[in-house]
């Protein structure tokens, strides 16, 4: 439950401005006392992002949360890496549920991070391409990519 001011500061609007969408019916909040509480999923609605589908009962969905770190590689190499890895993600067989992948390259101490987020087969194939990918030998992130 959030405050009306936590909603003004997350939509970036002014309090009386979302006070005003409580009184006209556009953002539906209970009032406790004299202060409004709005619920996460009223708040959704209100911004027009899709609510996920309910859980069917019975069936356990799992979602895994991977965050890989690779030391020693540079901005060019994380790039491509980068791009293979996301690719990789978005071959996600379950389209209900896609993978959702973010990367991170620290040029100061030229280190990488990658953060998985998805279910589980589809968390191990691609660290499973990222384990391929980081093999050494491949030549895959050679700092001289064949002239490139």
């Amino acid at each position: 439950m959030y405050s009306v001011e936590q909603v003004a500061d997350r939509l970036g609007l002014h309090v009386r401005t979302v006070r005003g969408y409580i009184r006209a019916g556009r953002l539906k909040a209970v009032r406790i006392g004299k202060q409004y509480r709005i619920a996460h999923a009223d708040l959704e609605a209100l911004t027009g992002r899709p609510q996920p589908a309910p859980a069917r009962s019975g069936a356990a969905r799992v979602e895994v949360s991977s965050i890989v770190q690779i030391d020693g590689i540079d901005r060019a190499s994380a790039d491509r890496l980068g791009t293979l890895v996301l690719a990789g993600a978005n071959t996600s067989h379950d389209p209900a549920h896609p993978m959702r992948v973010q990367t991170v390259h620290d040029e100061d101490r030229d280190r990488m991070k990658i953060v998985i987020l998805g279910g589980a087969a589809a968390t191990a194939e691609v660290l499973h391409l990222l384990e391929a990918i980081l093999d050494d030998g491949n030549g895959l992130l050679a700092q001289e990519a064949g002239g490139a």
